[in-house]
């Protein structure tokens, strides 16, 4: 469906993105003929001198352009969406294919934006040199999603709730660091700095719907489903963490599966 969407999209912004310049162009050529008219016929008749009075025409020369200006970076903006929601669905791959592994999360991190605005700090450690891996790429762009948003969810118990308080010294940060491995193997490891596992849970994360989130805000399901997709991709995933001060989540996956 979001690679369905992505593509009806597509097109139509592709058309309207095309076209503002053209648009601005033409109205910045219109403009410049009135003041012509404007600076040649300084008497303008009685009709004339209200319909000018009433439209305003210097505000408008002015404003229009700022206009066109903002409505190009929002057609940008649109574009951008789209790419990245069409990069991460990629249910066109069905099958396995080497990819950027950097390109899906970054993907997920612009469609996941709205949540990070709420001032959680992303900071990237990525590896330069990062070799491409062998994948199904729309399934382990689910994988990020959601242990991403399982990362913002933690960070906002800890530190979104708790604004105001004088002793909230640390801002909430979302580490995201990859490096390839001993073994033909990539490591992906995204850390925060939230509430933390209590100890008696982490042993049940992975199980289908255990979760530690309050009624109606969690299914259970987004580690359960993250693990069955590792597994499939002949990886592994694991969770470390210490309560009051975070997680951290290593996915573990090799270059090439096996046959």
């Amino acid at each position: 469906m979001v690679a369905g969407v992505a593509h009806e999209i597509n097109n139509p912004i592709s058309f309207i993105y095309g076209n503002i310049s053209y648009a601005k162009e033409y109205i910045e050529q219109l403009l410049e003929l009135l003041h012509l008219y404007k600076k040649e016929y300084p008497q303008p008749t009685a009709a004339i001198q209200t319909c000018l009075e009433k439209t305003e025409l210097d505000y408008i020369s002015e404003d229009l352009p700022k206009i066109f200006s903002s409505m190009k970076m929002g057609a940008q903006r649109i574009r951008e969406i789209v790419l990245s929601l069409r990069n991460f669905s990629r249910l066109d791959e069905s099958e396995k294919k080497a990819v950027n592994i950097h390109e899906g999360i970054d993907s997920t991190l612009l469609i996941l934006n709205h949540r990070l605005k709420e001032g959680i700090q992303v900071i990237k450690e990525y590896e330069e040199t990062l070799p491409l891996i062998e994948c199904y790429p729309a399934q382990l762009n689910q994988v990020f999603l959601n242990l991403l948003s399982n990362a913002i969810d933690a960070l906002e118990e800890s530190f979104l709730s708790n604004l105001s308080s004088e002793d909230n010294k640390v801002n909430p940060q979302i580490l995201i660091h990859t490096n390839k491995a001993a073994g033909n193997r990539i490591y992906v490891r995204i850390t925060d700095n939230g509430c933390g596992i209590e100890p008696q849970n982490q042993d049940k994360i992975f199980d289908p719907f255990f979760t530690t989130k309050e009624v109606g805000k969690g299914t259970g399901l987004g580690l359960w489903i993250c693990y069955q997709i590792i597994q499939k991709h002949q990886g592994k995933i694991e969770v470390n963490s210490l309560l009051g001060e975070g997680t951290t989540v290593t996915v573990t996956l090799p270059l090439v599966q096996k046959s």
